[in-house]
């Protein structure tokens, strides 16, 4: 079992809620341990009870932050994902049609005509309108 530190205490930080058009469609969970501060983020879209891929507190490594992209062609809940950014790079990332697009990073955000990304840490206890 993953552990982020030697005596882990996970308590609920803060949600950050994705809006469209005032209207919240979904949340980011933030959690944080008590002991050496790291986070760990869940996406919960409103009206998907599906069970999700990971079990327990996801993992991140130490040269990422968590991030939510946002599509400009997509629709609805289909907007946003939480994702894990790198400072630089490329994320690949699955549209709804499951295309992989490789999207470029600069600076933990998304550098694209199509995309963009905020950081989940900015926005705590806040709405965000996508």
């Amino acid at each position: 079992m993953y552990k982020c530190c030697e005596n882990p205490q996970i308590t609920y930080l803060a949600p950050v809620n994705i809006n469209i058009d005032e209207k919240t469609i979904g949340t980011v969970d933030v959690w944080r341990c008590a002991i050496c501060k790291k986070k760990f983020c869940e996406e919960k879209q409103l009206g998907i009870e599906s069970i999700s891929e990971i079990v327990g507190m996801p993992r991140i490594e130490d040269s990422e932050k968590w991030g939510v992209i946002v599509s400009k062609l997509q629709k609805g809940k289909d907007k946003w994902k939480l994702v894990r950014l790198k400072q630089n790079g490329i994320i690949k990332y699955e549209t709804v049609d499951e295309k992989i697009l490789d999207l470029k990073i600069e600076d933990y955000k998304i550098v694209d005509d199509y995309h963009t990304s905020f950081l989940v840490e900015d926005h705590l206890n806040r709405a965000v309108e996508i």
